[in-house]
């Protein structure tokens, strides 16, 4: 009868011992002969006590060999004797812990590799949603609800957890429970009845929200960087220091697509006044009082007023305001962006060199067109640049006008009496009293040592006479400086009247001037001496 089963078969007796076995149930008698804990005896009591066959399963460990797990039934047989049959179950345990081991790394791994897996039914709603829920939303409170209640509106309109075909990395923006917007990479299969029907779909969702973020941030940094170089560059490009300020205006302007920009000079303790302009705006109050509330803190202000939409940011340098811009588009158009502040403050604080290369431009064009002492032009400003200018506008209606030659009368007497110092306070007495005879319009410079020359721009004969005559006797000022009261300081003036209907050059004016200045110092000093144009006779006083 053991011999005839296939499966491990013993003999036992009530002490569990084995009286006979098979050839497949050796492998149990050797385990027991080894010291194997199973013990038989407790199950045989309790088959007798039962007068019925008890079932168990056991496994069997062997020195050499795989464990073996058994299902054994215990029948009782004509006492004393026990039949033990036992049914190989080591395979079916094994594949099914495999199977359970299979099915939690899965779970592991789909966990770890997305924020949470879902299904969909038939219907097209959520019939499994990750236990841990999704996007701020419990599991309970997703399922039995359509996926599409998550896509964000004006969005991408694909629906891949409906999908009719496999999808790998779809990427679509849905809302948070909290109402913000996430993006998710999803990855889907379609689930297929047998006839082939439709019946749902499932698969995993990954958030890479601030991933895109990061990205689109990025993307506008280096978008930012973009503009920022193209408005430095075209500045860069220019070497007049006023055209450079204009074509910032003019590519601010371009950059974020602003209806104007305005550059300011200044500080906070003396304001600002423009210097360069792109755009003519509504209302210029409204920019500048804008523009009177920045400060050196890098902050972008804006404002809306009087139909504008305004941003202004103070332009520094070494941590002082040395000015300010101001950018503008109509009220009812596009609002200011994030991107639009940030570009506005980076184009401020480029600006803040620009405007200090300005303001360097400016000091050493005066300390090369200006005298050191008196701050009136130079011969080369004078002679080279302005006079030119004047002479060449001089032939429009009511030109015209006189060159003057003033030279001083005992001017070295004052150094060698009273030292170098009087005799520089001599010279800015004299220039204050050039400058109180003199307009706006007029041209005043100091030709060196104590000669200084005057043009009286558009002024008629009858008009320079009385100047002259003015001037000359302001010269009573000086005496107090003299250095010898009877040689007083004093003015000797030769005068050039110009008349643009007669052809005559600068050269000569200049000739005629000189001459008419060195007739009255021949004459004795201290008078004055007129040039008419064309070789007429002059006047004398």
């Amino acid at each position: 009868m053991l011999d005839g089963q296939s499966d491990p078969a013993l003999l036992l007796d009530t002490k569990g011992a084995v009286l006979a076995t098979n050839p497949p149930g050796q492998r149990i008698v050797n385990a027991l002969e080894s010291g194997h804990p199973t013990d038989f005896k407790p199950q045989i009591v309790a088959a007798m006590q039962g007068n019925g066959p008890l079932t168990g399963s056991y496994t069997f460990d062997g020195d050499d060999e795989a464990a073996l797990i058994l299902e054994v039934q215990i029948l009782p047989l004509a006492p004393p004797h026990f039949l033990l049959l036992g049914r190989d179950v080591t395979l079916e345990r094994n594949l099914r812990a495999a199977l359970v081991d299979s099915r939690e790394r899965f779970k592991d791994l789909v966990e770890a590799s997305s924020d949470f897996a879902w299904e969909v039914g038939p219907e097209g709603r959520f019939v499994y949603v990750s236990p841990r829920g999704a996007l701020g939303f419990e599991a309970a409170r997703l399922v039995g609800h359509a996926p599409s209640e998550l896509l964000k509106k004006g969005g991408d309109s694909r629906n891949p957890f409906v999908t009719r075909a496999e999808v790998e990395e779809a990427e679509v923006w849905v809302r948070r429970a909290d109402g913000t917007r996430a993006c998710l990479i999803v990855t889907a299969v379609p689930l297929q009845a047998g006839d082939g029907a439709w019946r749902g779909a499932r698969g995993v969702c990954r958030d890479v929200t601030s991933e895109r973020e990061k990205d689109a941030a990025l993307a506008r940094a280096h978008q930012r960087e973009k503009i920022l170089n193209s408005v430095v560059g075209a500045i860069r490009d220019e070497v007049d220091p006023q055209d450079m300020l204009d074509v910032a205006a003019l590519a601010t302007a371009q950059a974020i697509s602003a209806d104007g920009v305005r550059i300011y000079r200044g500080d906070e303790r003396d304001g600002f006044y423009l210097v360069a302009e792109q755009g003519t705006p509504s209302s210029n109050e409204a920019l500048d009082e804008l523009v009177r509330n920045v400060h050196a803190d890098h902050r972008v202000l804006d404002n809306n007023a009087h139909g504008l939409s305004m941003l202004a940011a103070a332009t520094p340098y070494r941590h002082q305001v040395n000015g300010a811009i101001c950018v503008w588009r109509d009220e009812k158009g596009n609002a200011w962006s994030d991107d639009d502040r940030i570009i506005a403050g980076d184009v401020a604080n480029r600006l803040g060199i620009a405007l200090e290369q300005f303001s360097n431009h400016e000091r050493i064009l005066k300390l090369s067109r200006t005298d050191g002492l008196t701050g009136l032009l130079n011969r080369r400003a004078f002679f080279e640049d302005e006079l030119p200018h004047r002479l060449r506008k001089s032939g429009k209606p009511g030109g015209g006008g006189a060159l003057v030659y003033v030279d001083l009368d005992n001017f070295k007497l004052v150094n060698d009496v009273h030292g170098h110092q009087a005799g520089d306070d001599a010279l800015l007495k004299v220039c204050e009293i050039l400058d109180t005879h003199t307009r706006a319009s007029d041209l005043l410079a100091r030709l060196g040592g104590d000669e200084f020359v005057l043009w009286l721009d558009r002024m008629p004969p009858d008009v320079v006479r009385q100047r002259v005559d003015e001037l000359h006797h302001s010269a009573l000022d000086l005496k107090p400086l003299s250095g010898d009261m009877a040689r007083p300081l004093g003015f000797s003036v030769g005068v050039a009247i110009y008349d643009p209907a007669v052809e005559e050059g600068m050269e000569s004016l200049v000739a005629r001037a000189d001459a008419a200045m060195y007739t009255v110092k021949n004459r004795g000093k201290g008078g004055i001496e007129i040039s008419l144009p064309g070789g007429g006779e002059g006047e004398a006083s």
